[in-house]
């Protein structure tokens, strides 16, 4: 599939999935692939639409060269809906990277460091 827009390598479609459930962590978590998107690491999708097992959400997501899915905690609700679907995925856990759930404040510098990490983890 062909790239006409955010991608990682050249040529490889990659689409951002995040958590934005009710804990800091979940706000966390889109605010990053918010953030990778505006920088072309990809192009965001609905969580819940594949978690709802819509199919045109399945069908994107399993076209994609890579799914990056961001969860807000250890519940993984995201790591899950994909895996329930059977979708490969790139998997990462906002709270792997220091943030405590429902104590760190979300901070625009604690964006910017969670996104510089795994844009340093995806290559780029």
């Amino acid at each position: 599939m062909g790239c006409t827009c955010s991608c990682g390598k050249e040529g490889e479609t990659r689409i951002l999935y995040a958590c934005a459930g009710a804990a800091n962590t979940g706000y966390l978590a889109d605010q990053v692939a918010r953030k990778l998107s505006r920088e072309g690491m990809g192009d965001m999708s609905c969580l819940a639409g594949v978690g709802a097992r819509l199919s045109g959400f399945i069908e994107s997501a399993k076209a994609a060269d890579r799914a990056i899915v961001i969860d807000g905690c250890s519940v993984a609700c995201g790591k899950k809906a994909f895996e329930d679907n059977g979708i490969p995925l790139t998997h990462f856990m906002v709270t792997d990277f220091g943030v405590e759930k429902k104590k760190t404040e979300i901070t625009q510098e604690v964006v910017d460091r969670v996104a510089g990490e795994i844009r340093r983890a995806l290559g780029a």
